[in-house]
């Protein structure tokens, strides 16, 4: 499928089509945005985090035009899958989308839909790259990097500042995911 059939009307986000997923992620229906937000629906996402070599995680905060989480730190890029999208198409289009950045990357986990993602299933892509991030102001109002103890330090001191998914996301990465000796 063409990258370009899932682009969403950056007029309209609310019109994006979503497939409504069931508990173990099969498609049972398709709706608008507005609607699968509205009703607390079922559906699929992405986060990618992008590390640079020094093994410091590039962090957005979200734009404050965003409908959900305004002005909280999030993944380096995240998105919603288009109805017909796979999670290993929206990665690398969020990534670039987002941020302007295209790098290889490792799928690591998905997590189901609860509450704490947002009620999504949230499949978690790492990827290494040391390039100049262009953030397109429309979803990110800024762009810094943090070592995972800064970032654990900031989520304890601070936890209103995290989106809901990207807290849970971080601590399955530290727990899964940090170098071993490192706390």
């Amino acid at each position: 499928m063409a990258r370009d059939q899932f682009a969403a009307d950056p007029e309209n986000p609310a019109d994006e089509l979503f497939d409504v997923v069931d508990a173990e992620d099969r498609v049972v229906g398709q709706e608008r945005r507005s609607v699968v937000h509205a009703r607390g629906l079922a559906h699929r996402a992405v986060h990618i985090f992008v590390f640079n070599s020094r093994g410091q995680l590039l962090v957005q905060r979200r734009s404050a035009l965003k409908d959900e989480f305004p002005l909280t730190y999030t993944s380096s890029a995240s998105g919603h899958v288009a109805a017909g999208e796979t999670y290993e198409e929206c990665a690398p289009r969020e990534l670039e989308e987002e941020i302007g950045i295209q790098a290889p990357l490792e799928r690591l986990v998905k997590l189901p839909a609860s509450r704490q993602t947002a009620n999504e299933q949230t499949v978690l892509f790492r990827a290494t790259s040391d390039a100049v991030p262009i953030p397109n102001e429309r979803e990110v109002a800024s762009l810094t990097y943090f070592t995972l103890e800064e970032l654990r330090a900031l989520a304890a001191a601070d936890p209103a500042s995290f989106s809901p998914p990207f807290a849970t996301l971080v601590d399955w990465y530290w727990d899964h995911c940090r170098p071993h000796g490192r706390s």
